[in-house]
Parts: C-alpha cells; structure tokens; sequence
C-alpha cells in the first residue's frame, strides 16, 4: 500500500511537472517594449480587418500552442536616423540639410499592423526607410524656400516636412517622436555672405567700444594724474604754508618789544576813534529825530496828496476813454452801415449803366454793321460802275484813240496853259510886235513847238503807251503817229527864253 502511495505521488508529481513544463513552454509574455505577433489561426482584433491570421499582443501574456502557432516580437523601442540631404533651394542655391528623426512604432494596433506587415523581418532597415522619405519630402520643401527663410525661421521647415511626411509614416506603421534640423551647410558661402555684413556691424561696433573704452581709460588715467599732481602742488603749498608759519612765529618772537608797544597804542587810537563814532552816532540821531522826520513825514502827506490826485486824473481819463470809444464805436457802425448801402446803391447803379451801356453798343454795333453792309454795297457798286466805264474808255480808245487823246487834253487843258505860262516866267522884258496878232502867235507858238504844254502831253501819251493803259484807268490803245514829239526852240519873235 504505502508503494502503491509512492508510486502515486510520483506519477502526479511527474504529471505537474510535465504539465508546468508545457505551460512554460506554451506561455508567452510581451514586454513593455515589445509587441507579440502571433500567426497561424485566425484571429479577429478589434480597429483591424477580418482574416488578418495574425494576433497582436502588447504588455500580457497568453497562450501559444507550438507547432500551430508561431510567435515572433516587434519592437516598440524608440529608433533614430541621421538626415544628410543635399537640397537646393528656390533661389538655385545648394544646401545639404543635417538633421536627426527619432521615431518608433505606434502603440495601436492598426500601426503595429502596418509595422508588422512591413518590418517584422526587417526591423533593422526601417532607420533607411524613414531616410529615403523624410530626404524626398525635405528636398521637395526646400526647394519652395530660400536659405533666409530656412534660416530664421526653422521651425517653418521643420512642421512642413513632419506634415508631408505623416501620411506615409501612418502608412508604415510608425509616428514620429522629433524631428530637428542640426545643421545646413552652405558649400558656396552663401550663409557665409549673408552674415558678413552683420559680423562686419558687430566688429565695428566692437571696434567702437574698445576705443570708446580706451578713451575713457585714458581720461581716467589723465585725471589721475592730474589729481596726483594737484595733491603733490596741494602738499608743497600747505609746506611752504607751514614754513612761513614757522618764520612768521621767529620774527614775531623777535618783534614781540616793538610789536606790544605799538599794539598798546593801536589800542589807545582804537578807543578814542570809538568814542568819536559813537559821539557822530548820537549827533546823528539827534538830527534824524529833529530834522530828517518831520520833513520825511511832510514829502509823505505832499506824495500821498499827489498819488490821489493823479488816479483820480487817470480815472477821469480812463472815463473820457471808454466814452470816446464807445462813441468811435456808434459812429464806425453807422460809417459801415451807410457804406455797405452806398455799395448796394453804386452796384445796382453800376449794374444799370452796364445795362444801358451794353443795349447802346448792341445798337451801336448793329448800325455800324447796317452802314459798313452799306458802305460795302456802296463800294461794290461803284467799282462795278468803273470797271464798266474803264471798259467803255478802252473800247472807244481802241476805235478812235486821236479823239480819247483830245478828250484827255481838254479835261487836263489848265495844267497845260499852265506849263505853258511858266515857260516865261524868267522873262523880264517881252516885245511884242503885231499887236494882238503877235500875241496871239507868240501863244499858239508857246503850246505847239514843243514847249512846256506839249511836254505835259506827251508825257500823257508815254504813260499810256509805257502802263499799257491810258490815264485815269483807260485801257490803252494803238499809238498814232501824231504822236511823235516835234522839236520846237525856245525862240519866239525874237525873244529868247
């Protein structure tokens, strides 16, 4: 009995143990860090989709049945890659841009799902991947910016590529934790250049300060010294002060008989001249009491009368003033209101008389029109009528010129007996034989040989025959043969002109 007991306990001890060992080699138990992945059964998990095949286990254990379930781990640890991208940016500049991305699994489901589907097996090349994506996205972001942007403000360039890049993250399985630019390299001088100018200001400045620095030390040190020699010139003063003080003393000592001898009687002359100032002093004030204040209170009655006398003047005057103000006042209003009148009065005369004056120069105008209209008509007319008489004259001058040429000498016979006559006018004795026969020959003779009178007519029949026309508008006309000039002398019966 007690070995059947035995055996028993053996065989339950045995079976514990086999079944201890089961349960250890069967339980599995994911860290904090780590999520278990368990496939080979189908498995419905809540915010994925049916027919997965693979459980998902985070921070518990449970249960595996080897060789129908296979169970590997995915870490959640935090990973890091170092971004070294070569961009360039809007303004055709290149950069490469130096940065560092911590990133790691998401904690739900869903992204440990996409992390498993994708680096279950590869977990070591998900630092590559995150490079290629986050150096796409950088390149493409950096291309729209210029290097003063991407330098002032990086935090601009950092949110912009962390957004671009969410989408393709989540679809990985991964979120990112930080994101920061380190460094951007400038291979052309770029940065270089553009800080110049800043570090040339700061050096100035610098610069302005040291000087401005050591011009106050120098000032420093100059009062110093100046100070130091005052005291050393302070210091020789106060010596020699005290050494004339020293030989002062010795000769007082020396003078010190004669000195109290004179200072005793200094003090005699001092005393009598007191008791003279005190004696003036009373003497003084005898006057003041006797003389200086009746007279000082006689002025003061004489200015008080005087000062109530004259405001009582200048109130009068001030008085008399208002009065003859308000007066220039009444009279100035009455001088505006007659001259703001008399305007009115001369403006609606004036506005009458240009009235009047503009009817009268209408009148005046429109006559001198009707007479000018008529006038012109007039002058029309009359030319029309010479124009016609000049054209008769020519018409009879070309049929009959001999008698339009007598014609102008009859017309034109007083200027010619009068250039006859002045051809004796420089004759002082005249004999005239015959009687009225030999005057009237000495006559005929004068006008037809050629003498002053026929001068005149030929001159008629020359300018007819030089314009073109005959005189007084005629139209000229054949020249005759009478016209010829006949020579005659200047000798009549004897007489010589």
């Amino acid at each position: 009995m007690p070995m059947v007991i035995g055996v028993a306990a053996g065989l339950v001890l045995a079976a514990i143990i086999v079944l201890v060992g089961l349960f250890k080699l069967m339980w599995r138990v994911a860290e904090p860090n780590e999520a278990l992945v368990i496939s080979g059964s189908k498995h419905r998990t809540e915010g994925l989709g049916e027919g997965m095949g693979f459980r998902i286990v985070t921070g518990r254990g449970t249960l595996v049945l080897p060789g129908v379930q296979a169970v590997r781990k995915l870490s959640l640890d935090l990973n890091e890659t170092e971004l070294s991208v070569d961009c360039v940016t809007q303004q055709g500049i290149p950069l490469r841009v130096r940065g560092v991305v911590i990133f790691k699994v998401g904690d739900d489901f869903v992204s440990i799902a996409n992390a498993a589907r994708r680096f279950l097996d590869q977990q070591k090349m998900m630092s590559d991947r995150v490079h290629n994506v986050f150096a796409g996205h950088l390149r493409s972001i950096v291309g729209g910016l210029t290097v003063e942007d991407m330098i002032r403000d990086r935090e601009k360039l950092t949110g912009q590529t962390r957004a671009a890049c969410g989408t393709e993250m989540e679809k990985l399985g991964l979120i990112v934790d930080s994101l920061q630019i380190h460094e951007i390299e400038d291979p052309t001088g770029y940065i270089k250049n553009l800080a110049m100018p800043h570090a040339a200001a700061v050096q100035r400045d610098a610069r302005i300060a040291q000087a401005e620095a050591n011009l106050r030390a120098t000032e420093a040190e100059q009062a110093a010294f100046a100070r130091m020699s005052e005291a050393t010139r302070d210091s020789e003063i106060l010596q020699a002060g005290y050494q004339a003080e020293r030989d002062k003393a010795a000769a007082s000592s020396r003078q010190a008989g004669p000195l109290a001898d004179a200072a005793a009687r200094q003090e005699v002359v001092v005393q009598e001249t007191r008791v003279a100032e005190l004696e003036a002093h009373r003497r003084e004030q005898q006057l003041q009491a006797d003389v200086r204040k009746p007279a000082d209170a006689q002025a003061y009655e004489k200015r008080t009368l005087a000062e109530a006398e004259r405001d009582a003047r200048i109130s009068a005057a001030q008085a008399k003033a208002k009065e003859t103000e308000l007066a220039a006042a009444a009279e100035a209003t009455r001088v505006k209101a007659a001259a703001a009148a008399e305007a009115q009065a001369t403006e609606a005369r004036g506005l009458a008389a240009a009235k009047a004056t503009r009817a009268t120069g209408e009148a005046e105008a429109a006559a001198t029109q009707a007479r000018g209209l008529a006038q012109a008509e007039s002058a029309k007319a009359q030319g029309l009528a010479e124009a016609e008489a000049i054209k008769a004259r020519a018409a009879a001058l070309a049929e009959n010129q001999e008698a339009v040429v007598a014609q102008q000498l009859a017309e034109n016979w007083p200027q010619i007996v009068e250039a006859g006559a002045s051809a004796f006018g420089n004759v002082e004795h005249m004999v005239l034989l015959n009687g009225a026969e030999g005057m009237s020959e000495m006559f005929a003779k004068a006008l037809t040989m050629g003498g002053t009178g026929l001068g005149l007519a030929r001159q008629l029949l020359a300018s007819m025959n030089q314009n073109g026309e005959a005189p007084n508008g005629q139209s000229p006309a054949a020249p005759s043969p009478r016209s010829k000039p006949i020579p005659i002398t200047e000798e009549v019966n004897g007489v010589r002109n």
